[in-house]
């Protein structure tokens, strides 16, 4: 299944990529509760379904994350514009083409609170 937002926020990949790491993930979504491990592209995170190693990737227009022991092989991208600023778009998926109501509606949340972190960060660096 696949789950998208776009945030009223522009960006390049390198300034996702630098603002992007495992070590603000809570900083920037709110489904992400704390940090539990940052080391480089690696470490642990709990979240709203509990706690999962993360790993980040930098990617062509941005970065992507995984949860590699997720049962449900999560995994979410945040891109935009690769040499100048265009819109931010979260792009989530999981190995499922169908799941449970509830399960769906936490991850459309996730997204959700990407969107806001991202929307929220983009005003942040406007106002400096």
């Amino acid at each position: 299944m696949e789950f998208f937002a776009t945030a009223a926020a522009e960006a390049t990949e390198t300034e996702l990529q630098r603002q992007l790491t495992i070590g603000r993930l809570a900083e920037h979504c709110a489904s992400i509760d704390a940090v539990l491990r940052a080391e480089g592209d690696d470490g642990e995170i709990w979240s709203l379904w509990g706690q999962f190693q993360v790993h980040r990737e930098p990617i062509r227009g941005g970065v992507r994350f995984t949860l590699p022991r997720c049962p449900n092989a999560l995994a979410w991208t945040i891109t935009a514009g690769t040499d100048t600023p265009a819109p931010v778009v979260v792009h989530c998926t999981i190995n499922r083409t169908e799941h449970d109501p509830d399960f769906i509606e936490s991850i459309e949340l996730f997204v959700d609170d990407w969107r806001t972190g991202l929307e929220r960060l983009a005003a942040a660096a406007a106002a400096v």
